[in-house]
């Protein structure tokens, strides 16, 4: 008898504050008390997820001594690389569930395999019929589409822009067209450090009409959505952290 794959969410803080909120503020007691039981692991970041775990082990005690659950890192892609990994690459990770234990996937921060890696290793969980259960948690995408204020019925994540900077404001003009054209919200998000860049860039090529919203830091105590039309943020700009999320969605 196979394990199940638990896709166990992760806060959205990241760590980032200087005294952390018990789990149960965050995330369900259900949720916690499974991650509490799981002695196998697979993680994108082996210690965080240990740090996670000592935090779990606050509110409800583990199963197992820290040190005795197992936490494997899944494999980082490869620079430069064309096509992305085949979930045959990652199944060995699956063992343990093949072996009958439970194991859980975590990312970094939110739910796994959205805007995170996993979506590989829950496809191979599919393909050998490991059962896979999500769990409930925040994700960043939704609370700050929820928080926008924009159509909430018809939109896209549109994950990362290029880096270039012609590049990327041709993107954020595409993105434009289309939501205009099907009146539909776009999501994106972007490397904390590059907030401001990217933040620049939206104000700059969008029409003044265009409806921007700007969510950073949601669940921390200091988090905030600005929603406001494009010649509204250019009249009056708004400074975005670069040490946490942000989430950035518009609206033609």
């Amino acid at each position: 008898m196979t394990g199940t794959l638990f896709l166990v969410p992760n806060t959205l803080d990241f760590g980032v504050t200087a005294e952390l909120p018990p789990l149960s503020d965050d995330l369900p007691m259900g949720v916690l008390r499974i991650a509490a039981r799981l002695t196998h692991w697979v993680a994108e970041n082996a210690k965080t997820t240990r740090a996670f775990l000592k935090r779990v082990d606050a509110v409800v005690p583990l199963a197992q001594s820290l040190q005795a659950i197992e936490i494997v890192e899944l494999p980082r892609p490869q620079k430069g690389a064309k096509t992305p990994q085949a979930s045959e690459d990652i199944a060995g990770l699956l063992s343990p569930a093949l072996a009958g234990h439970d194991l859980g996937l975590i990312s970094e921060a939110g739910l796994p395999a959205v805007a995170d890696p996993g979506e590989l290793l829950v496809d191979a969980a599919h393909r050998r019929g490991i059962k896979v259960v999500p769990m409930p948690g925040a994700s960043s995408l939704m609370l700050a589409l929820s928080a926008s204020g924009l159509n909430g019925q018809s939109f896209a994540f549109v994950g990362y822009l290029p880096v270039e900077a012609a590049e990327r404001t041709a993107r954020i003009r595409e993105l434009e067209a289309l939501s205009r054209r099907a009146t539909q919200t776009q999501l994106l998000i972007e490397t904390p450090y590059r907030n401001d860049a990217m933040l620049e860039a939206l104000i700059a090529a969008l029409a003044p009409t265009t409806r921007l919203s700007v969510s950073c830091g949601l669940t921390l105590a200091q988090g905030w959505t600005r929603t406001d039309t494009v010649s509204g943020w250019r009249a009056r700009k708004s400074a975005v952290p670069k040490d946490i999320p942000t989430v950035f969605a518009l609206l033609a």
